[in-house]
């Protein structure tokens, strides 16, 4: 008799993303695995065998709840079928009573399951862009600072279908286009470091595979602290929609995210080629070559000049880009336009200027 479906479900997610890391592992740069295969072999001398590198290492993050947990349940028993080392890190974000002793139970529960190395690092959680802008900023710092302590090749995430859901519906609120439509990306960070197998598994599934391997999980209030804008959406925003669309609604969303996802790539590659066209010999960009372009092409284009001149690209929104724009499509003689980050843009001479002021 197999695994419970839910177990099975988190098992096989968790197979595949390992699968490709190992493909991405073994394949030359630059040349695909098939490619190298069907090369034609040099004959040579023979060589000395060289000694076969370390199994690489793939760590989960694991906060400890249902989510985590199963992830970190389906790493342990999936890695070693594969060759892979397999590891976890907790963080302690610090922001309730007794989290220290929290994350020390995790580390517990990850090396009960087999996993090593396993570490818990305590963060300090900052101001800017509010409170669960800034957790998650000391939490992916210090997940960067765990994997390159440890050289491990990936970090796995536990977010769900259900969390892409609820960062569609977010992205929708802000107004913010297509790539905050596209809620979170399946491979993420430098180097591809941070993998989701969990995006087309919804969190009911997850919890039930906990309860059926009897893993104990840690609910964290914050969840459902209505203070917080995600808890509110997950607890009332989320259940009104289904209410008043029927239920679907997180897979569609899920599917938006997708395909969002593909049309912004589509998008971004795009202005990438044209914007050859529209640089001149000094670097400033043509006003009439933008002019021609359609306003998703030109406007990823004006984006990536504002931040390549020092703008912060969390505080460049859609408004600022609306007035850059406008001395492209609607000028009548105004001033410069001043961006985040002190950069200023102004037309000159039928060229666009973007430079720190």
């Amino acid at each position: 008799m197999g695994p419970h479906p839910a177990v099975a479900a988190i098992r096989l997610a968790v197979r595949r993303v390992l699968h490709d890391i190992l493909t991405e592992l073994n394949t030359p740069a630059g040349i695909p695995a098939t490619a190298a295969a069907a090369a034609t072999p040099v004959e040579r001398k023979p060589e000395r065998t060289p000694e076969r590198p370390p199994s690489p290492l793939v760590l989960v993050a694991c906060s400890g709840g249902a989510d985590s947990m199963a992830l970190a349940s389906a790493l342990a028993f999936e890695a070693p079928r594969l060759g892979v080392r397999a590891g976890g890190v907790t963080v302690d974000h610090g922001l309730q009573t007794g989290s220290d002793l929290r994350a020390e139970e995790v580390v517990l529960r990850l090396r009960e399951l087999g996993l090593d190395p396993v570490e818990s690092t305590a963060v300090s959680v900052g101001r800017a862009g509010g409170p669960e802008a800034a957790a998650r900023d000391a939490r992916y710092a210090a997940l960067d600072a765990a994997a390159t302590r440890h050289g491990a090749a990936a970090v796995l995430l536990g977010h769900t279908r259900d969390d892409q859901a609820e960062t569609v519906l977010l992205g929708l609120a802000r107004g913010s286009g297509i790539r905050s439509l596209s809620g979170m990306a399946a491979v993420s960070g430098a180097g591809g470091r941070y993998r989701r197998p969990f995006l087309q598994v919804d969190r009911q599934t997850a919890r039930k595979a906990c309860m059926v391997q009897s893993l104990p999980v840690w609910d964290d209030p914050h969840n459902a602290d209505p203070a917080y804008t995600r808890s509110r959406l997950r607890h009332e925003g989320l259940p009104a929609l289904e209410k008043a669309l029927g239920k679907g609604v997180v897979e569609a969303l899920a599917r938006t995210a997708q395909l969002s996802r593909d049309d912004a790539d589509a998008l971004d590659t795009w202005a990438r080629q044209a914007e050859a066209g529209v640089r001149d010999a000094t670097g400033g960009l043509e006003c009439a070559g933008l002019y021609a372009l359609p306003p998703a092409v030109r406007r990823r284009i004006l984006r990536r000049a504002a931040i390549e001149a020092g703008a912060p690209a969390g505080a460049l929104f859609a408004r600022h880009l609306e007035e850059v724009d406008r001395l492209i499509t609607g000028w009548r003689g105004q001033g410069a336009i001043n961006l985040p980050g002190k950069v200023v843009a102004r037309r000159q001479g039928g060229r666009l200027v973007i430079r720190q002021g």
